[in-house]
């Protein structure tokens, strides 16, 4: 049985990314790992534009507790790429992102995976719960059905 993966329009939000020269390995395309980044940037930059998180003075920050990838076609330097991102749950303290990375044009996704943030106090490392703009922010990208 052949696995699906959502496609591009069940992303509410698009962001892009710019391939650098040290992301491509030694076989000539991007890194797996490097994906990761590529996903937590846009992430972090949709908080910060519509959530209001603000990442170097705030009370609140959103660690990555878990993360997984599922790596579907190559991507190579030089190049921009777009990552797609939703939220499948929001909890008290607790976000789980679907994230797909697309060649630009492309409905058919690149890579797919899933990431959970915990979102804790900047002084004691411990959860709390998502302030209600970021809150409302996640809550605005739940994924398309």
């Amino acid at each position: 049985m052949r696995k699906t993966y959502p496609q591009r329009p069940a992303f509410p939000h698009i962001g892009t990314v710019s391939t650098r020269w040290t992301d491509n390995d030694i076989y000539g395309h991007v890194n797996n790992a490097v994906y990761y980044h590529y996903f937590d940037s846009v992430i972090n930059a949709y908080l910060v534009e519509r959530g209001g998180l603000d990442i170097h003075q705030g009370d609140v920050v959103g660690f990555i507790v878990h993360s997984e990838c599922d790596y579907l076609a190559p991507v190579a330097y030089p190049g921009n790429l777009e990552v797609g991102v939703a939220t499948n749950k929001v909890g008290n303290s607790s976000v789980t992102y679907q994230v797909a990375l697309f060649k630009p044009g492309d409905a058919a996704p690149a890579a797919v995976g899933s990431m959970v943030h915990v979102f804790v106090n900047t002084a004691t490392n411990q959860p709390v719960p998502i302030p209600p703009r970021l809150r409302s922010a996640l809550e605005a990208i739940a994924l398309a059905a």
